[in-house]
């Protein structure tokens, strides 16, 4: 089994969807090993987001690429845009309450990221998270100089995953035990 980290943001918290979300995991079969609600620090979310220039540099070719096929004129480097999404980023998650989970189960990451459904809420399949419940758009977060407000994060995969738990929880905070039905969805 894999696991994955899940962040209801602040935005998720503010809007009371905090059991909805954990419920639509729970009913695909993932099993919730951690849960903390916190106001995360500064230091804790700059080790979520990484300053790696691996990952703003990816970033920021994705946000230049987006913006260019928009017709928008970018004059800042890959890195510049990268290091200001980052910022963003980091403003949002330590600017409310966010309740991290640990998820668990078969293909955990790629499960809980169909769920979530696209960063975009508004482009985002409706039977999704963020598609059910929000509308925010890339568009007007630019417009309002912050970051999509797209109510979850997960991790990327199941690599990021580990990486990105150790970020939010010590190993004495992730608990074992076994659902009823995992013998029949995995037996």
């Amino acid at each position: 089994m894999d696991r994955a980290l899940v962040l209801v943001k602040p935005d998720g918290v503010e809007r009371a969807l905090i059991g909805t979300v954990i419920k639509r995991f729970e009913d695909a079969g993932l099993k919730v090993t951690g849960m903390k609600m916190l106001k995360p620090s500064e230091e804790t979310v700059g080790r979520h987001y990484t300053d790696d220039e691996e990952w703003l540099l990816s970033v920021g070719k994705k946000a230049k690429q987006s913006a260019i096929e928009k017709g928008q004129a970018v004059k800042d480097t890959e890195r510049e845009i990268g290091v200001r999404i980052r910022s963003l980023l980091v403003k949002e998650l330590t600017n409310g309450v966010v309740v991290a989970l640990v998820l668990e189960g078969n293909a955990c990451a790629d499960v809980a990221r169909k769920i979530a459904g696209g960063t975009e809420p508004r482009k985002a399949d409706p039977s999704t998270i963020r598609g059910a419940y929000s509308s925010d758009s890339y568009a007007l977060a630019d417009q309002k100089k912050r970051p999509v407000r797209n109510l979850v994060h997960v991790s990327e995969n199941a690599q990021i995953a580990e990486k990105e738990i150790k970020v939010w929880f010590k190993e004495s905070e992730i608990l074992k035990y076994k659902r009823s039905d995992e013998d029949s969805m995995y037996g």
